[in-house]
């Protein structure tokens, strides 16, 4: 080889010190974006539970006996959107004549990611409420 031959491409030291940096910003950039799908997710969840509050309220004042039993909204697409139902499971309990609860159980990755709020709740008086470790209820509301 000649002096006025010159090899062209990139050094092992070059690319080493590429990958190093893609490393560095995905160390940073994937938990980032993991928490962020988690709270829309839940924030998904919450909105739910309010659409079947609503159901139960409406039910309540427009059966003949102002009661929440027999009020079912299972069906309500809401559950479905966006995929929801493979994040949460989302149920009516405790229905009886003046009281019910919804409940928003996180389910496979949502649950393993969102140990801090747990199962959501929701009651007729509007009270919310979290199985979590969270310290506070705004935390997950």
């Amino acid at each position: 080889m000649t002096a006025s031959q010159r090899y062209s491409g990139f050094t092992l030291v070059e690319l080493m010190i590429v990958v190093l940096i893609i490393a560095i910003i995905s160390a940073i950039a994937i938990p980032s974006y993991n928490s962020y799908v988690m709270r829309t997710n839940r924030a998904a969840a919450r909105s739910c539970m309010a659409e079947y509050s609503q159901f139960m309220e409406r039910w309540y004042t427009t059966s003949s006996n102002l009661s929440y039993v027999g009020g079912s909204p299972s069906l309500m697409g809401c559950s479905t959107d966006s995929n929801l139902d493979q994040k949460y499971t989302i149920t009516v309990s405790n229905v009886a004549a003046r009281t019910y609860q919804i409940n928003a159980t996180p389910i496979g990755t949502q649950n393993s990611r969102d140990a801090k709020c747990g199962v959501l709740t929701l009651d007729q008086a509007g009270t919310r409420g979290k199985s979590g470790t969270a310290t506070t209820i705004q935390e997950c509301w």
